[in-house]
C-alpha cells in the first residue's frame, strides 16, 4: 500500500531487479497484466502493478482527475517502492499516464513501453458507440460482449476473455482527465526513450498513431507491430508482447552497462 495525500494506492509487486511499473487500459484493473507481469518478473525484474483509484484497495480521491494527478500517483508509487527510475509500461489509456509521468517527473522514468498507443488520431463514431455500449451496464451482456469484440479484438480472436472487468465509474474519471489535458502536454513523453508495441488490427488506437509518434520524436521511439491483435493486445498475443517488452528491457540494460 502506497500512501499519498489523496489516500492509499494498492500495488501488486512481484519479482526482484530493476523496477517496471505497469498501467492498465481505460476502465480496467491491474489484473490485465497478470501474464505479462509474471513473464517480466521471471526475466529478472521487479514488477509493480498499481490498481487504479477506486478499484481494489486504492482510494478514490475527492478531486477532479487530470493526467497530471494520475502521473503524480505513478511517481509516488516509484518513490515508495524504490529502485527507480523505472520503466513504465502503459497499455492503451495507460500509455497517456505513462507519457504524462515522463513529462512531469522525468527523474523517475528510465523509458516507456507503449502498448496500443493512441490519443492523436480521433476514434471513429462507430468505435465511440462501441465504447459507450461496453461501459453501460444497462445493456445486455451479449451486446456488451459484441462491442468488446468489435472495439478491442482482431477478427476471429476470442473476446469472451474480456467479457468482465469493465468499470464505468473509473472510465468516466479517466475520460475527465483526458479532456482536461491537451494532447500536446503528454504526447512526446518528455525525453524518455520509448518502445511502441502496435497491434496491427487496432481499431481504437489505429496504427497511424504510432506513425505520428515516430514522426514527432524520431529515433527516440522504436515501433514493433504485432500481427493478429487488436486494442486488447495483452490477451490476444501474450507471448509476442512479452518477447517485445523483455527484449526492450534487455537492450536498455545493455546500453546503460556499455555507457
Amino acid at each position: 500500500m502506497v500512501p499519498t495525500d489523496d489516500g492509499l494506492i494498492e500495488v501488486h509487486v512481484r519479482g526482484e531487479g530493476p523496477l517496471v511499473v505497469m498501467l492498465p487500459s481505460m476502465g480496467r484493473g491491474a489484473a490485465d497484466f497478470d501474464h505479462l507481469a509474471a513473464d517480466v518478473a521471471a526475466a529478472g525484474y521487479r514488477v509493480a502493478c498499481p490498481e487504479p483509484r477506486g478499484l481494489g484497495a486504492s482510494a478514490a480521491p475527492d478531486r477532479e482527475e487530470t493526467l497530471s494527478t494520475l502521473a503524480a500517483d505513478v511517481a509516488a508509487v516509484i518513490t515508495e517502492i524504490g529502485g527507480g527510475p523505472a520503466v513504465i509500461v502503459g497499455h492503451a489509456y495507460g500509455n497517456r499516464i505513462a507519457r504524462m509521468t515522463a513529462t512531469n517527473h522525468p527523474e523517475q522514468v528510465e523509458s516507456l513501453v507503449l502498448l496500443a498507443c493512441g490519443g492523436f488520431i480521433p476514434v471513429t463514431d462507430e468505435m465511440a458507440v462501441a465504447m459507450r455500449t461496453i461501459f453501460d451496464p444497462r445493456n445486455p451482456p451479449e451486446a456488451r460482449l459484441d462491442a468488446v469484440g468489435r472495439a478491442f479484438f482482431a477478427p476471429g480472436n476470442d473476446a469472451s476473455v474480456w467479457a468482465e472487468g469493465w468499470f464505468g465509474k473509473l472510465a468516466r474519471a479517466q475520460e475527465q482527465a483526458t479532456v482536461s489535458t491537451p494532447v500536446g502536454d503528454w504526447w512526446a513523453g518528455g525525453t524518455a526513450p520509448m518502445l511502441a508495441v502496435q497491434p496491427a488490427d487496432d481499431r481504437l488506437a489505429v496504427p497511424a498513431n504510432a506513425d505520428a509518434l515516430a514522426e514527432a520524436v524520431g529515433d527516440r521511439v522504436e515501433v514493433v507491430v504485432i500481427p493478429n491483435a487488436g486494442h486488447a493486445l495483452l490477451p490476444e498475443q501474450p507471448e509476442a508482447v512479452a518477447e517485445a517488452v523483455i527484449g526492450w528491457l534487455g537492450r536498455l540494460n545493455n546500453t546503460y552497462q556499455q555507457a
